[in-house]
């Protein structure tokens, strides 16, 4: 299978293609000459542009398009689906829906232990899920949870093997490094995501993987996974 994968959940957007279990290219938002990070809207139809033009394909040569469907940012994850669901109607495409956190967990390769991917949701809060690698087999622990700092910390502690290692990834684990540190001392490692495989390319490593990949998803009934209401639906609410 060829996928097409994509991720606007994080501010750094990403594309990359996939075939048969191997990844072929990716591209990734930045450089001069590109719109600020966090303009998903601007920058991901240039992106999958750019990596077509790389691999020399058209979507007439996809099998799929998969997605990360949250948690995330909220705007990122309405575009990206927006965006994936549009072309998936018109090419006919399958289309998969994968965590953002899995597949911030799944970019940590050549590191056995526990590992946390760990988005900042703001409001002293997280988007937390917790997977073990052992043997190169990722395994989910928790599902994915917006909580607090404090209830981080005791998940983490909680799934720590006695003397064992974990890594915590992602932007909730960079913004919260201090305190992370204060809790665990040296036996947790912090990681940004730099160095590993873009977000986009393990969106479409999981979606390949899967068994049942190559079926369609009701492209109606999926949807962004929040977890959370929006400030914008909490003020409503309040005002209500």
């Amino acid at each position: 299978m060829r996928i097409l994968g994509i991720d606007t959940a994080i501010p750094t957007a990403s594309v990359a293609l996939v075939e048969d279990g191997e990844l072929l290219v990716e591209e990734i938002q930045g450089g001069p000459a590109s719109p600020p990070i966090g303009h998903h809207a601007e920058v991901i139809l240039p992106l999958i542009q750019s990596l077509f033009d790389k691999a020399e394909i058209t979507f007439n040569d996809l099998s799929a398009i998969a997605v990360s469907i949250g948690p995330g940012s909220f705007t990122g994850l309405r575009i990206g689906l927006a965006t994936a669901k549009g072309m998936a109607y018109e090419s006919n495409l399958a289309l998969v829906g994968v965590s953002t956190l899995h597949a911030g967990a799944a970019r940590v390769q050549n590191f056995e232990g526990l590992i946390g991917c760990m988005l900042d949701a703001r409001k002293s809060e997280v988007y937390l899920a917790l997977f073990r690698r052992s043997q190169n087999n990722l395994t989910r622990l928790t599902p994915d949870a917006a909580v607090s700092l404090q209830t981080a910390v005791e998940l983490v502690r909680k799934h720590q093997t006695a003397g064992g290692r974990a890594l915590l990834i992602g932007s909730g684990a960079k913004a919260y490094e201090r305190e992370i540190g204060e809790s665990f001392g040296p036996s947790v490692r912090i990681s940004a995501g730099a160095g590993y495989s873009s977000m986009a390319a393990q969106v479409a490593l999981l979606a390949d993987r899967r068994p049942d990949a190559a079926a369609l998803d009701d492209l109606g009934a999926l949807a962004p996974v929040y977890l959370r209401r929006s400030e914008g639906e909490s003020k409503r609410n309040n005002l209500v």
